[in-house]
Order: structure tokens, then sequence, then C-alpha cells
């Protein structure tokens, strides 16, 4: 698929296709929940230190999961805008209970 991308539209399906195994999108739910935990402790405790753990907390268990198990590379790397808003959109099809149906209806099995 091209990556010359001219809508979030047309990025999410090759963004999930780039999460097409279960332990790859597991990882990223764990990261993406944590670095949002931490985040909002940051910010309610005024603890810097905490916001930078929570970036660390998100993308790490992300990035292993894609330079280990999908053996792809971030799409984070080209596209840093997209890829944050589709994980979040993926998070929330996730803890929504709606993601399997996503991926159906874009050819993900």
């Amino acid at each position: 698929m091209s990556e010359g991308f001219k809508s979030f539209a047309e990025f999410w399906p090759y963004y999930l296709n780039e999460h097409a195994k279960p332990t790859t999108r597991a990882l990223h739910f764990a990261g993406t929940g944590a670095g949002l935990l931490l985040f909002l402790l940051g910010l309610i405790s005024g603890n810097s230190w905490l916001l930078l753990v929570a970036l660390i907390c998100g993308y790490g268990p992300a990035w292993v999961g894609h330079f280990f198990i999908e053996k792809n590379r971030p799409a984070t790397f080209r596209h840093p805008l997209w890829s944050l808003i589709a994980d979040f959109r993926m998070f929330f099809f996730f803890i929504t209970g709606r993601l399997g149906n996503e991926l159906r209806r874009h050819g993900i099995k």
C-alpha cells in the first residue's frame, strides 16, 4: 500500500494492517493505558517526571510489538500525528469491544 495518504480515512486501514497480530495490539493497549494513567497522574500531581515515564510506557511496548512481533517499522516514524490519533482510536475500539468488528471490516483476521 502506498504511504502517500491524503486523509486519515486512507491511513486508518493501513494502521490497522500494521497491527495485524493480536500480541501487537495487546502491547499497544497496555502501553496506551499505562501511558494515559501516568500522564494523568503527572498532570494531577505536578510531577513532570511522570510525563516522561508516560511517553516511555506508551511507546516502549508498542515498539517492541512492531520490531519483534510484526517485524515492521512503527507508523509513528512516518506519520506521527495520524499514528497517535489512530492509537487512541484503536484503544477506544478495544475498550468498547468493537475492535474485532473494525478489523473484520477492513479485512484483517
